[in-house]
Order: C-alpha cells, then sequence, then structure tokens
C-alpha cells in the first residue's frame, strides 16, 4: 500500500493513496466512520509504523471498506513529507559511478580514470543530514542567499520499520517498512568551499526544506525488488536524468548492518542511496535556475515534484 500524510482542514492527517494519487482515503475519518472509535495509532506516520502488525491490519480493512466519506481529491489538500518528522535522516553513497562523474566534472579529466578511495567501495558510508528541515510533494524550496549554484540530486530511500542493533546483512530486509523517493538538493558553490576544509559538509545540505521526501511511502512488500527501479529526473518537463537502481555498489542491506554496527537504529529512520549516476546538474553541468520545476519519477515510487525559487 501507499501511505501519505496531507494537510487537511488546516490539520496534518495520514491517508491512504488511491488511483495513483488522484485521491486519498483519511485514516482517521475512515476509521471513525468504520468503528465509531477514535484510532490514535493512525495519528501519525510514525505511530503506523511503531504499531507493526496489528496496525497493518487495520489498514488493510479500512483499504477494503474505503467508506466514501473518507476519500478527498488531491487537489482538495497540501501534500507534506510522508515522515514529517523523521527519527532520523542518514544519507549513503552507494552509487560509485555518481561519485566517478562528479569528480571527472571537478578535476576535468575522463570518469574511467577517477580512481576513488578503497574505503568508498569497501564500506557504505554515509553523513547524518538534518531531520528538521524537511518538506514534501509540490513544495516550493526557497534558495539561500548564500548560494548561486542550485542542485538536485535524483535518490530513493527505504524506512526503517523496526529497532535493531547489530543486524546482519541477511536479516537486514525486514527491517524495512517501505521506500520513497528524496531529492537532496545543494548548494553547490558552498559544498565545494566546505569540502575543501576537510570538515564535511554543513551548509551546503543544510537549508530550510532542503531534505525532500515523497509524495508518499510505498511498503515493502507493494514496492518488491528495489534494485530494478528506473530512475528520472525532469527539469520543467524536459528528461535531465536517467539511471537504474540496479547500479547500487551497496545495497539497503548493506547500509542497514554497516550503520547498526555498534549503533542503536529505530523504526521511523529513513536511510537515503545517494544520487544515481547522472542524477544531478553537478555530473552533466546543468543547474537549477529561479522558477525552474524539478520532478524526480522512480518506477513503483510515484513522482516528486518541487519548484525552486529564490
Amino acid at each position: 500500500m501507499k501511505l501519505a500524510t496531507v494537510e487537511h482542514d488546516r490539520a496534518e492527517r495520514t491517508a491512504l493513496v488511491l488511483d495513483q494519487g488522484e485521491r486519498l482515503l483519511l485514516l482517521d475519518r475512515a476509521h471513525r466512520l468504520v468503528t465509531g472509535e477514535h484510532a490514535p495509532a493512525l495519528t501519525t506516520m510514525q505511530t503506523i509504523i511503531d504499531g507493526g502488525e496489528p496496525v497493518r491490519q487495520t489498514l488493510e480493512r479500512l483499504a477494503a471498506q474505503a467508506p466514501p466519506e473518507a476519500v478527498v481529491a488531491a487537489s482538495d489538500l497540501r501534500w507534506l513529507s510522508p515522515l514529517p518528522r523523521p527519527v532520523q535522516i542518514r544519507d549513503f553513497g552507494s552509487f560509485m559511478d555518481h561519485f566517478r562523474n562528479a569528480r571527472s566534472r571537478i578535476q576535468g579529466i575522463p570518469a574511467d580514470q577517477v580512481e576513488l578511495p578503497a574505503i568508498m567501495l569497501e564500506r557504505p558510508l554515509y553523513y547524518v543530514t538534518n531531520r528538521l528541515s524537511v518538506t514534501g510533494h509540490d513544495s516550493d524550496i526557497h534558495w539561500p542567499a548564500y548560494s548561486s549554484v542550485r542542485d538536485y540530486e535524483l535518490e530513493f530511500a527505504c524506512v526503517l520499520g523496526r529497532d535493531g542493533t547489530d543486524i546482519p546483512t541477511a536479516d537486514a530486509p525486514s527491517y524495512i517498512f517501505g521506500y520513497t523517493i528524496f531529492n537532496d538538493f545543494s548548494a553547490r558553490d558552498t559544498q565545494l568551499e566546505e569540502i575543501a576544509t576537510g570538515l564535511g559538509l554543513s551548509k551546503s545540505k543544510d537549508f530550510t526544506d532542503s531534505n525532500v521526501l515523497g509524495p508518499w511511502i510505498v511498503t515493502a512488500d507493494e514496492l518488491g525488488d528495489p534494485y530494478r527501479l528506473t530512475m528520472t529526473a525532469r527539469i520543467n518537463g524536459e528528461e535531465a536524468s536517467r539511471g537504474t537502481s540496479a547500479d547500487m555498489h551497496h545495497t539497503f542491506a548493506d547500509m542497514i548492518a554497516f550503520a547498526s554496527q555498534s549503533t542503536r537504529l529505530h523504526a521511523g529512520e529513513v536511510l537515503c542511496s545517494g544520487t544515481v549516476p547522472t542524477g544531478c546538474g553537478l555530473e552533466h553541468g546543468r543547474f537549477l535556475e529561479p522558477g525552474d520545476t524539478v520532478e524526480l519519477e522512480v518506477s513503483g515510487l510515484g513522482v516528486l515534484r518541487n519548484r525552486v525559487v529564490s
């Protein structure tokens, strides 16, 4: 199933996505109509995730009955991040050719001559990004005044469904609740300055609404194989990037196992794939201008759309 968080009647609500996002079933309203009772476990996406199998069974019952009075048109609501307040966001680097392409541009050498550090091939390295700077589908991204080189990043992410420490790779897929699209907007001019210090990323990734998730979460059972997905980016309707999740060097299972070493991971954490090859302007020399609309499409996960404004 596909699950969203939306704003309707000035309130944040969880919803079941119908008709590829044309209509949505408001879960709290549907539960009241079906049972006559309030359902605290359906209040937020986090409580749905935390509720485990009992909540999943409730969702299936509501989906089967879908009272028409609880169904609303997408035009009557505002999309939010499916997880408006993620427990954590970790962004990994799982596509090696993205790094080769980017370094080729920066260093002015052919991509096949770029040598990556061995540690990048051995380990699914990541950085922790600002979980409080999150927005969703169809929201405007207000670019920071300190940057003039605006870039998108075509990624997707898994959402964890339960806690764990030292999770074996073989068990890791069972920890995944679902998947969503991720756009890691990046201030490239600021990023190059920050990288030169050796201190890592800062304001190049950390500005208002710089992390975009959505449009919804597709549960793991519905998506099926996450390593056969076509990933496409369009700028103002024109295709700018195309890749496939089949090129991931590190899988989500690898990421979960690595990140959980001597560290407790929590239900509701978001683990991002990193940028698919060709999936950003830095790789092909086309950056964003104020007013541009970026659409990221991942097969099975929908389309995530945002407009960049100055």
